[in-house]
């Protein structure tokens, strides 16, 4: 420690631990907070009046592979939770979505403000499969969240409110007579 060279890297040395120690106890208890908070098992949300749509689209964008036409469904739906209990000190933000979950042919199941009061709410995007159709089958509605915290890694869970909804058959077009 006789030059300043090896003094600051000393201090510094002393800061970043110090800095690891206190982002450490910051995930700590911002996850302690949300254990005693008990946020994986809201259960203070309904999901009601499922409306669902379907469509075919040629876009590559909804899931068209060579020209070929693929179903795609929206959805409208009513929701009431209560998420307060997902924001402490830690919370930047929470990002919610709802979930479909419905059977295939070839899998048994296809998953992937603090209040809300969503009535007659589309959907943002299109439901879409790799199977061609998906007509027909029932689907449970399950609203899942993500919190992003100022300090630590994301956290995930869901309500345990569900709602099934059947997905309906497509409407054609109508062919204009010449």
């Amino acid at each position: 420690m006789f030059s300043l060279l090896s003094r600051g890297q000393a201090v510094v040395n002393q800061s970043l631990t110090a800095s690891a120690v206190a982002a450490a106890l910051v995930v700590f208890l911002s996850i302690l907070q949300l254990f005693k908070d008990d946020v994986w098992s809201i259960d203070t949300s309904s999901i009601s009046n499922i409306k669902a749509n379907a469509s075919l689209k040629n876009s590559f964008a909804y899931g068209a592979v060579g020209g070929k036409p693929k179903e795609n469904s929206k959805i409208q739906f009513d929701l009431d939770a209560d998420l307060t209990s997902l924001f402490n000190w830690n919370t930047k933000q929470v990002f919610v979505y709802l979930t479909a979950e419905y059977e295939g042919k070839t899998d048994k199941a296809s998953n992937k403000d603090a209040v809300l009061h969503l009535k007659n709410q589309r959907s943002k995007y299109s439901v879409w499969d790799v199977e061609r159709s998906f007509r027909g089958r029932d689907a449970t509605l399950r609203l899942e969240w993500n919190i992003q915290p100022w300090v630590g890694p994301l956290l995930y869970g869901s309500t345990t409110t569900e709602s099934t909804f059947t997905f309906p058959e497509v409407k054609k077009p109508k062919k204009k007579s010449e």
